[in-house]
Order: structure tokens, then C-alpha cells, then sequence
């Protein structure tokens, strides 16, 4: 992971790493207070519980949560002008390179454009060798068992084994972004876990 840190510093990405998914989610419940926060469609956020333990301090809008008086397209558009955004990733090289797969699109439209901050949260099952080997694992490993765990009828989501690059109207895997470097407009952390952490 040493490699990987000095990578993603080398791209201007401030870099936080964390033995376990309860110690990153102390640190970030620290680092982030009084703001309005989105959440991406994020296993690893789940797992931290990040959703309630953000929530004591700040505004936070995940569609995977009902916040009352907003529908779902009302809290997704929340999220999305929230001046915190935090995601989880499919797959980053050891040189830097993070991809993210998506269905509607929110989630990487998110992590490129429109906030104050944004927080990166990947544990180390994410982490790859090289670009391809991380895009493998992207679409591969962690779009199938998104599928099979939202029970998508789907070659992917029946076997939940690897990408059957299907023409099915629930296919999941729409969108695609690769960030070869920090983009520019807003600040990155990249909060690296030492365990494995979602999909």
C-alpha cells in the first residue's frame, strides 16, 4: 500500500490510511462536520455505517436511506449538490488509477464535479496491480456482485461470477469513469482501508 500512497500523492490526491473500516469511520466522522453530505451507492459506506454516524453532525442525502418529506429522484439531486460527496471505487491501480462503473450515473458523476470536497473510501480487496487488471476487477468481480445483490436479471446477477457484457435493459454496468489523475475543482481525499471493504 506504501507504493499506491506515494502514487496518489504524486497525483494530488490527499491520502489518509486506516488499519480497519471502524477506525476510517472515526477519522471521518472528525473530519466532516457541519456540512451537507452525499452519499454514493456504496457497500463500503454501509459497512462503516457512515450514513448514521455522519448524520449527528451533519445533513447527509444517500438514496439508499428515506429521508422524510424528499423522494428518491429529490434526495439523488440532494446528494448531488451536497458540498461533501463520499464513494467507494471498483477498482485503482497500484499506480493511481481509480475506475468506478455505474448505472444511472450519479455516483460518477458525482465523484468528478460539483463539490467542496470529496472523499474517496476504498479498502484494500479494490486495489490492483495495474489499469487493467483494476478495470478486470471493476467490471468483472464488483459489477456482478452489485447485480446479484440487488437481484437484477441479469446473466451477472443470476451467477454473480463475471461481466457477460449483456444487452439486458437492468444491466448495471452504464457508465464508466477513469480518473488518471486528481481532477481539478474541488479537493480529493483518498481514505485507504487495510481490510477488505465492499465489493
Amino acid at each position: 500500500m506504501t507504493e499506491l500512497v506515494k502514487n496518489l500523492e504524486k497525483k494530488g490526491y490527499k491520502v489518509s490510511v486506516h488499519n480497519t473500516k471502524a477506525e476510517a469511520a472515526v477519522y471521518m466522522e472528525k473530519q466532516i462536520t457541519n456540512a451537507t453530505v452525499g452519499i454514493g451507492g456504496s457497500m463500503t459506506a454501509e459497512e462503516m455505517g457512515l450514513y448514521e454516524k455522519l448524520s449527528r453532525n451533519n445533513t447527509v442525502y444517500w438514496h439508499w436511506k428515506t429521508t422524510p418529506g424528499m423522494t428518491r429522484p429529490e434526495i439523488l439531486t440532494a446528494a448531488a449538490n451536497a458540498e461533501v460527496y463520499i464513494s467507494s471505487v471498483n477498482g485503482i491501480s497500484e499506480k493511481g488509477e481509480i475506475i468506478n462503473i455505474d448505472g444511472s450515473g450519479n455516483r460518477v458523476a458525482s465523484t468528478i464535479y460539483g463539490h467542496k470536497k470529496v472523499y474517496l473510501v476504498i479498502g484494500k480487496n479494490k486495489i490492483a496491480p495495474d489499469f487493467e487488471s483494476a478495470m478486470y476487477r471493476a467490471r468483472n468481480i464488483a459489477a456482478p456482485l452489485n447485480a446479484r445483490r440487488l437481484n437484477m436479471p441479469t446473466p451477472c446477477g443470476a451467477k454473480g461470477d463475471r461481466c457477460y457484457d449483456c444487452a439486458s435493459p437492468a444491466r448495471i454496468c452504464r457508465a464508466f469513469s477513469v480518473f488518471t489523475d486528481k481532477p481539478n475543482g474541488c479537493e480529493y481525499e483518498v481514505v485507504l482501508i487495510n481490510e477488505d471493504a465492499g465489493y
